[in-house]
C-alpha cells in the first residue's frame, strides 16, 4: 500500500510541475505576443544572447537542441522564422558542412533586450511561492 501512495504522490507532484509550466508558458506567450514572439522564440533568443553575448558571436544549432523543448525539426522551423523576421542569421560551418551556426542580428539583440524584462516579470509572478 505504501508504494502505491508514494506513486500517487509522485504523480501529483509531476502534474503540479506540468501545470505550472503550462500556465507560465501561456503567460509568457501573452506578454510577448505584442512583440511578435512566443515563449519558444524568446528561449532561442535568450540562449543566443547568453551563449553568444557579443555581436558576431555564434552558437552551433546543435547546442540549442535539448535546451529548448522542441524537436530538432521544430527548432529548425523556428530558427527559419526568426531568420525571416531578421532576428537571427544562420551560417554553415566551414570545417564541417553539416554544422550550422546561428547568431543574433542587431535587430534580434535589440528585441531581446526589450522583451527580457517582460519575460522575467512573468517568471517572477508565476513562480513566486
Amino acid at each position: 500500500m505504501a508504494a502505491n501512495t508514494a506513486g500517487t504522490d509522485l504523480e501529483g507532484r509531476w502534474r503540479d510541475i506540468l501545470s505550472v509550466h503550462a500556465r507560465t508558458t501561456c503567460e509568457i506567450d501573452r506578454a510577448l505576443h505584442p512583440h511578435g514572439l512566443g515563449a519558444s522564440d524568446f528561449e532561442v533568443l535568450d540562449i543566443l544572447a547568453t551563449e553568444a553575448p557579443r555581436p558576431g558571436d555564434q552558437c552551433r544549432v546543435q547546442n540549442l537542441v535539448g535546451r529548448v523543448h522542441l524537436s530538432q525539426s521544430a527548432l529548425s522551423r523556428l530558427i527559419g522564422r526568426l531568420e525571416k523576421d531578421g532576428l537571427v542569421e544562420r551560417s554553415v560551418c566551414a570545417e564541417d558542412r553539416r554544422g550550422v551556426y546561428v547568431a543574433l542580428t542587431p535587430k534580434g539583440r535589440e528585441l531581446h533586450g526589450e522583451v527580457l524584462p517582460l519575460q522575467r516579470a512573468v517568471l517572477a509572478r508565476m513562480l513566486a511561492g
